[in-house]
């Protein structure tokens, strides 16, 4: 399959279907699984032998389609979680513990921002958090002995910075931590980060993968390019023992390409449960398989949008990376020359309370707590996916209050600017 271009992989990655075999993925619906022996069991526990016992650890659906997302991604192993929050923990978590340090953009999302810098404070670990546009002085300064991993988002939501991949994973390299890129907005069709030096790649597949609302899920993919061994002294979880699988060293026994994906899975997984259903692994694939036809035109409806926006004398700022002059434009030509993403941020000009009205006028897009579907949808950052923020952390992260995320679907572009021009016309 590596031989493949990228959109034969998204139709036929991950599953080739034997004589007499379902030719689509079969969804695997059981929790369990028989087995002929005890023995047999055991080593499955054991983790010398593969194969399944619990769908709450694997499920060979679950398996076929993160197979997929790896062949996407140029990476050696992956796994599905049961959103892209899960993922983004889990992805983190298996290499920092309490007592530990992560480095990670400013700009990234909110649910995300929370996550670190509330939630997995409380279990020890510290962040400092950079703008993703920092000097190489402030980036090397953000580093401590106990920092453990660098994290950013390739293109920030709704931000829309644009991650400086390869810088970020110099910096990181020369302190021996992984990169860790969460890939959601650009997905592998337009930017494949372990090419820039990203060791870990995250998805929530909520998103564009999926493309069409129905399943909510997240993918972790490891490069296999990260020498564990060479930085065992950062990294126990991964270069000792585990007492809890018969002292086995995962970067020993399961190697560069396996040790991460199989910590995931044997301990965060089984201990924390965040598994991705059946169901939705089969619906993630239907998706996957359109990815590479529907992200192009994603992107076309972006820039349309972008561009009248841009000429609106009740607009105040469009924020757009495929949008010439746009701050991160240069940046964007580097690492997404094929195009970004389907979603604008702009600010309307009157503040928040015209942004909420302006909104409320949208007959086409619709007001959700989504984003990167094939139906249009807006919200107000501020007020929503981002309220847990101060005014200060607010500009930090990208995100003004008159901020709207208007993310563009597969509609015509012409379509989507007749709803937006109404909108603004009744708010003037």
């Amino acid at each position: 399959m590596n031989e493949y271009r990228i959109e034969t992989k998204c139709v036929q990655g991950g599953y080739t279907p034997g004589n007499g075999e379902p030719r689509q993925i079969p969804i695997y619906q059981s929790t369990t699984f028989k087995y002929d022996t005890s023995e047999h069991m055991g080593q499955l526990f054991d983790l010398e032998a593969s194969g399944y016992f619990y769908s709450r650890l694997q499920n060979p659906t679950c398996d076929l389609v993160a197979a997929k997302i790896a062949a996407l991604e140029g990476g050696t192993a992956a796994m599905l979680t049961s959103s892209g929050q899960a993922a983004n923990f889990y992805a983190v978590f298996n290499v920092a513990n309490c007592g530990d340090h992560v480095v990670a953009s400013s700009t990234i999302y909110g649910g995300t921002f929370n996550l670190f810098s509330v939630t997995m404070k409380k279990m020890g670990i510290d962040f400092t958090f950079v703008a993703p546009d920092c000097t190489e002085e402030e980036l090397a300064a953000a580093f401590k002995p106990n920092t453990k991993a660098v994290f950013g988002e390739t293109i920030a939501n709704p931000a829309l910075s644009v991650l400086d991949i390869e810088r970020f994973a110099n910096a990181a390299h020369a302190h021996g931590v992984p990169l860790i890129i969460d890939n959601t907005f650009a997905t592998p069709i337009n930017c494949r980060p372990i090419e820039w030096g990203a060791d870990i790649v995250t998805h929530s597949t909520t998103k564009y993968m999926d493309g069409h609302g129905a399943a909510v899920g997240g993918c972790i993919v490891d490069s296999g390019n990260f020498d564990w061994l060479a930085h065992a002294d950062k990294f126990p979880g991964l270069c000792t023992p585990d007492d809890s699988y018969h002292g086995i060293t995962y970067a020993e026994k399961f190697g560069q390409g396996g040790a991460f994906i199989t910590k995931a899975t044997a301990q965060l997984m089984r201990d924390f449960g965040s598994t991705q259903s059946p169901q939705s692994a089969f619906l993630l694939n239907l998706g996957l398989e359109s990815l590479h036809v529907r992200i192009p035109r994603h992107c076309e409806n972006g820039l349309a949008v972008a561009k009248y926006l841009k000429n609106h004398d009740l607009i105040s700022y469009v924020i757009y990376p495929g949008l010439e002059g746009d701050k991160y434009y240069e940046t964007a030509k580097k690492y997404l020359p094929n195009g970004s993403c389907g979603v604008v941020s702009f600010g309307i000009k009157g503040g928040r309370k015209a942004a909420e009205a302006f909104m409320g006028h949208l007959k086409t897009a619709a007001i959700e707590t989504h984003v990167a579907d094939a139906r249009t949808c807006c919200l107000h950052p501020a007020s929503s996916t981002h309220r847990q923020m101060t005014d200060a952390e607010l500009q930090a992260a990208g995100v003004p209050a008159d901020m709207v995320r208007l993310s563009c679907g597969l509609e015509n572009a012409q379509d989507l600017i007749d709803d937006i021009a109404q909108a603004l016309e009744a708010i003037r």
